[in-house]
């Protein structure tokens, strides 16, 4: 699927950049200006096209390192957006943005605008998708990775930021290695 980074769990101080917004959450534009592409090729089913021309695309992060890459279509431009899709997934689950105090100090004006009188409304295909996952890992981060505490802090139930992060199987998988490592079971 994608070269990121393990989605495993990330000591205190790895995968920590200093940045006032994260990576996620960047416009595309922005994002890619901070990324290095190369075109690559790749064979497989889809005809002659595929196997002779570049037309995947490796993308790298370069203030993290991390990188995404997609192959699958016949064409450059069918590939470079699921490219960034997986890059800004990618980095939601490996790079903490907020830390501390600040990690806690209330949902974002994007989580209030889709957590709806608790409810979380949301599709994995939305371009926000990776910047709510980000919010909610980096919350769960600052609270010591307390879900009900997390939940409270964004304002909606704990079965709902459960529920965001078991669309995206790292996001949950980053979660339940904390949770083993706290002595909690995991969560399904």
């Amino acid at each position: 699927m994608s070269g990121m980074k393990s989605a495993g769990v990330v000591p205190r101080g790895e995968g920590q950049l200093s940045v006032s917004q994260h990576p996620s959450t960047k416009a595309i534009e922005s994002l890619l200006r901070e990324c290095q592409q190369r075109q690559v090729r790749r064979g497989g089913p889809g005809g002659q096209r595929r196997n002779k021309v570049e037309t995947g695309v490796v993308i790298t992060h370069q203030p993290s390192g991390i990188t995404a890459e997609a192959s699958e279509r016949r064409h450059l431009k069918d590939n470079l957006p699921l490219a960034i899709r997986r890059l800004r997934l990618a980095l939601a689950v490996s790079v903490r943005g907020r830390r501390g105090a600040g990690a806690v100090a209330g949902p974002s004006s994007l989580w209030c605008s889709r957590c709806r009188g608790g409810r979380l409304v949301v599709s994995e295909s939305h371009w926000d998708f990776p910047a709510l996952v980000a919010e909610a890992l980096d919350v769960l981060d600052g609270l010591d990775w307390s879900v009900m505490a997390a939940a409270e802090s964004l304002g909606c139930s704990s079965s709902q930021l459960v529920r965001l992060l078991r669309r995206w199987r790292p996001a949950l998988e980053l979660l339940n290695g904390h949770r083993e490592q706290l002595g909690e079971r995991r969560l399904r």
